[in-house]
């Protein structure tokens, strides 16, 4: 069967029906925080979709910050993919056990380092399960195979860009994380950080960009969450969230829309919260304004 042109999201019978195509690669992005008491490893080991590698987020990242799982160099990322078989000419879908959670970030970084034939599976694992849709314990058969980047800087923001960002007002500047988070009232599940989020930033906590089944909302549904959130969509787009992960999911929600101006702050609340210098803002401030 020919690969029909490459999409940002697939579903999951799209997915099964191109299974068995040999330049179709899946990935399990499979990924959670370390109070969820998971191991998508060894989860992945044990069941996951025909074929499929496991991307290791916090492995497949830049080992020289102390920030968790940032984006790896153009040369580690080619390493390892070429070690994982996936190389130029692959249609890539990539999934999560979770849903649409960590897939997302893995999309993002293909498309930091010029990769477009890259989608999300809508759904996730959840939905190939529950429609019955094949799965395995075996590993793949790896072969190496090349594969060319090309880094685009501007999809990724650093906190210098972003306290820019804040200060000026020229970027939206959006904030995946729960509301209680984000407005400073429920505690970080990263020990050490101080509360509330970016001075400007709006709250559009990824879970309002899914439907009740766990797929992605569709465009329409989620120019509605964008604009409850008050966020103007002219205006380039910032995207944070704890760790870097969760922002690109609204990343992917913001190219769902049409919008294509946007980046990932990669270092999120991780490192804003972790630096006095830098101003934060919480609903008790703004009630007490």
């Amino acid at each position: 069967m020919a690969m029909d042109e490459p999409k940002t999201l697939v579903s999951t019978d799209w997915l099964e029906a191109h299974l068995k195509d040999p330049d179709l690669r899946v990935l399990d992005a499979s990924w959670y925080l370390p109070t969820a008491g998971r191991d998508p490893k060894a989860e992945y080991a044990k069941v996951h979709i025909p074929g499929a590698r496991f991307f290791d987020i916090d492995d497949i990242a830049d080992s020289r910050s102390s920030l968790p799982h940032m984006v790896p160099t153009p040369e580690k990322f080619i390493s390892r993919m070429r070690a994982m078989g996936i190389g130029d000419g692959h249609q890539v879908v990539v999934y999560d056990t979770a849903g649409v959670f960590s897939a997302p970030r893995v999309w993002w970084t293909f498309r930091l380092m010029g990769k477009h034939d890259i989608a999300v599976l809508d759904g996730g694992f959840p939905k190939w399960l529950a429609e019955g849709h094949p799965v395995e314990d075996m590993p793949p058969i790896l072969r190496e195979r090349h594969i060319t980047v090309q880094r685009h800087a501007e999809l990724v923001k650093n906190v210098t860009q972003v306290a820019a960002a804040s200060k000026l007002g020229d970027h939206e500047i959006i904030d995946a994380r729960a509301p209680g988070r984000f407005a400073g009232v429920d505690p970080e599940p990263r020990p050490g950080l101080r509360v509330g989020h970016i001075p400007g930033s709006k709250n559009v906590h990824f879970a309002t960009l899914l439907n009740p089944d766990g797929t992605m909302k569709s465009p329409e549904a989620l120019r509605a969450v964008f604009k409850a959130a008050g966020v103007d969509l002219r205006k380039p787009a910032i995207t944070t969230c704890g760790s870097g992960v969760n922002a690109a999911m609204l990343a992917l929600a913001l190219e769902l829309v049409g919008h294509r101006n946007h980046a990932v702050y990669d270092g999120s609340w991780a490192e804003w919260g972790m630096y006095n210098d830098l101003r934060v803002a919480t609903a008790k401030a703004a009630s007490e304004a």
